[in-house]
């Protein structure tokens, strides 16, 4: 008996340790977008070559030849570059744009609208109305956004146009992040996918901007953070969380998870020096309580 919840207790510690990690990932972003000035193309376009090498060596020194089984299958290859595209890169490339026109905090909180956004799909393709908590989700988390940025004065925005848009997508291609991998995950593997989704969307990216044309000027702290970035916002982070929902379950991981967007809040707030008022913390709250709505069996 001992035993086993010391077990819970380390797959809980461990879920919130990778939440705090994907939190602190979040305000390194934030640190390099005010410091810096660089281009979302080229972080994101970095972050994801350098996560996605780290994580596939991993896994061809524990798998071998079994690492590129899904090049032998065409339906799930063609998944694969879907996801890495639409889905991970996408992904990873608003909510860095998002951070870039707000903060940590605020682009962290706008992405975890993407339930309400999954939600609404699965009620389409299933063609049945929303249930009743369903829409009092999406209400909570249009409340929430509407409070996030006006503070509740119609006519006017408080948080920029272009942040608010870039945290709206990021919400939007959490979906599909969260969609299309689906069976491909179930069948092969998380960190494999995650690797090979990383290493494909970020050199897709890299072709399509020319990164190799954007001028970057990083000291050694910039290079630092571009690690921290890449490795404990990436790799330590899915790692964590991973064993930790192994252990505690899916839905108990994703409402603890729930630890991130404060987390990036807070390192927003006290080594960034973001500034935020009762009325976003309200705002905060909505959208927050919307995956709790959602989560509730």
């Amino acid at each position: 008996m001992g035993d086993n919840k010391n077990i819970i207790l380390k797959g809980t510690l461990s879920t919130i340790m990778g939440a705090i990690c994907w939190g602190f990932s979040g305000a390194c972003g934030q640190f390099l977008f005010q410091n810096y000035n660089l281009n979302s193309n080229w972080l994101t376009s970095i972050r994801m070559v350098v996560a996605g090498i780290i994580m596939c060596f991993y896994m061809i020194l524990k798998e071998k030849k079994e690492f590129f089984n899904i090049w032998h299958n065409k339906r799930d290859s063609i998944q694969l570059v879907l996801f890495s595209i639409i889905g991970l890169m996408l992904c990873q490339y608003t909510y860095l744009t998002a951070i870039k026109y707000t903060n940590a905090g605020t682009a962290t909180v706008l992405q975890y609208i993407g339930p309400v956004f999954i939600m609404i799909y699965v009620c389409i393709v299933s063609f049945r109305l929303p249930e009743k908590r369903e829409v009092i989700a999406i209400i909570t988390a249009v409340i929430g956004t509407f409070i996030l940025a006006t503070h509740g004065n119609i006519h006017s925005l408080v948080i920029s146009e272009k942040g608010l848009f870039w945290g709206l997508a990021s919400a939007f291609s959490m979906m599909l992040y969260t969609l299309i991998p689906s069976k491909i995950i179930s069948k092969y593997g998380t960190v494999k996918i995650i690797g090979y989704g990383m290493i494909i969307g970020g050199l897709f990216l890299s072709i399509i901007t020319g990164i190799w044309n954007i001028n970057v000027n990083l000291d050694f702290l910039g290079v630092i953070m571009v690690g921290i970035i890449s490795v404990i916002g990436t790799l330590v982070a899915f790692s964590l969380y991973l064993y930790g929902v192994s252990v505690i379950g899916a839905v108990k991981g994703s409402m603890i998870a729930s630890v991130e967007p404060v987390s990036a809040t807070v390192f927003s707030v006290l080594w960034l020096k973001s500034s935020f008022g009762v009325i976003d913390f309200i705002g905060f709250i909505f959208i927050m309580a919307t995956v709790f709505i959602l989560s509730k069996k």
